[in-house]
């Protein structure tokens, strides 16, 4: 194996590697966000559980985030909860944030 082939391994290993972190991070976020719009929305317990379960599968089936966000708008919408279009979107940041650091973590 040439320095070349094993420095392309390097690279495609950690490509792997990063995405895999990625995918975590973003999965983790959406739970939380899901949490977080839950306790906005007067959930608790099994439901504010099975809310973020549904914010969680929302971002598997599309990633990116503007499903979560227009997902959570709605819901806020029609439930009368009085939080902005960048209220939520910061906290989407933060969440994430939040998550990359806890993985980082290995929380």
């Amino acid at each position: 194996m040439t320095t070349f082939d094993k420095r392309e391994d390097s690279f495609e290993n950690k490509f792997a590697h990063d995405e895999e972190l990625r995918f975590k991070a973003e999965a983790r976020r959406a739970r939380l966000l899901g949490l977080w719009a839950a306790e906005k929305l007067g959930k608790t317990g099994a439901d504010a559980e099975a809310y973020a379960r549904a914010i969680v599968v929302a971002d598997v089936a599309a990633s990116g985030g503007d499903d979560v966000f227009r997902k959570i708008r709605a819901d806020f919408d029609g439930a009368g909860v009085d939080q902005s279009d960048h209220r939520i979107r910061r906290t989407m940041e933060e969440l994430m944030a939040r998550a990359v650091a806890e993985i980082q973590a290995g929380l």
